[in-house]
């Protein structure tokens, strides 16, 4: 078996695409730190009694941007066909069919950041300090003095987005763009829509985007309330134990399909090991509705989440 290096996802290269997204950054951790006991048919017909023995309607399968394309789409096919619910929150963004472009963001005269962009997507970063390298003026909404986007922000407000919006609302124009990874209110995006600019959402999951162009994405409220009556939940490759600040002591049957440990996984009654971003194939859509591709680094008889789906249908 080869060694595993790291690769700079940094750089300008072909071979990077992709890998700029948080999977793709974290896909070596993920891979060093991947379930040791790998034997997910082991758990298949003890989560199949658990689904038989449960009414449909309360059981809930959970997928996010973290699943490629593919896997999108079978888990919907999986979930509609046998009647359950299906959950998926997108951090209350919602998807737009034209956005800025990369070369949008760095040619803007201004630029309004609304985030940490550049901590926490450096490709998107990147496009902001470029601008501000052209002459632009960068305005920034951040909840930390410490944020590495504050570093060359022009101007810095941290009270809310909204009160950010209504201030900076009579500078922005259609030489503006206006990039976000984040809201605190439905008023918010409101907001964001009625401006005359371009503007760029930034999820923070890599396939966000296109799990959006296949599935309705529910708001926080939304995913209580369809928690509140689920019995049975079915979590594919997410951690929304740690993002959701829901109770979910009071789910009767909590069933993980993960690459590693996280706080999902030690909530749930079985964890079913599935493959790490470096061991799959997949296809998915970045922040400008591109569909990037890539292939498995590494071979492994780890089933994937497709496999998984296929062997709770036999």
């Amino acid at each position: 078996m080869g060694k595993l290096w790291e690769h700079s996802q940094y750089k300008r290269h072909p071979v990077n695409a992709g890998k700029n997204c948080l999977n793709g950054r974290n896909s070596i951790d993920s891979y060093l730190n991947k379930f040791e006991n790998a034997d997910g048919d082991a758990f298949i017909d003890d989560i199949k009694k658990e689904l038989q023995s449960a009414d449909s309607s309360n059981v809930t399968v959970i997928c996010s941007g973290n699943n490629t394309i593919e896997e999108i789409e079978a888990i919907k096919e999986f979930a509609q066909s046998n009647g359950y619910n299906i959950g998926f929150y997108a951090d209350d963004l919602k998807n737009y069919d034209e956005v800025a472009s990369y070369e949008d963001v760095e040619n803007a005269q201004k630029v309004f950041v609304i985030g940490d962009l550049l901590y926490e997507n450096p490709l998107i970063g990147r496009r902001i300090v470029h601008a501000k390298q052209n002459g632009a003026k960068i305005s920034a909404f951040v909840n930390a003095e410490s944020s590495v986007t504050s570093n060359i922000a022009d101007e810095c407000f941290s009270e809310s987005v909204g009160e950010f919006l209504d201030a900076c609302k009579g500078d922005i124009d259609e030489s503006s763009v206006v990039v976000f990874n984040q809201i605190e209110a439905a008023d918010d995006l409101a907001k964001i829509e009625a401006l005359n600019c371009k503007i760029l959402p930034v999820f923070s999951k890599s396939n966000t985007k296109g799990a959006l162009g296949i599935l309705d994405a529910k708001s926080k409220d939304e995913m209580f309330e369809l928690l509140d009556s689920t019995k049975v939940l079915l979590v594919f490759d997410d951690d929304i134990v740690d993002e959701l600040g829901y109770d979910f002591s009071k789910i009767s049957k909590i069933i993980s399909f993960a690459p590693c440990a996280n706080k999902t996984t030690e909530a749930s009654d079985i964890v079913v090991p599935i493959k790490t971003w470096l061991e799959k194939d997949g296809s998915f859509v970045n922040a400008m509705g591109e569909t990037q591709t890539f292939n498995a680094a590494i071979e492994s008889d780890v089933l994937s989440e497709i496999e998984v789906i296929e062997k709770l249908n036999g």
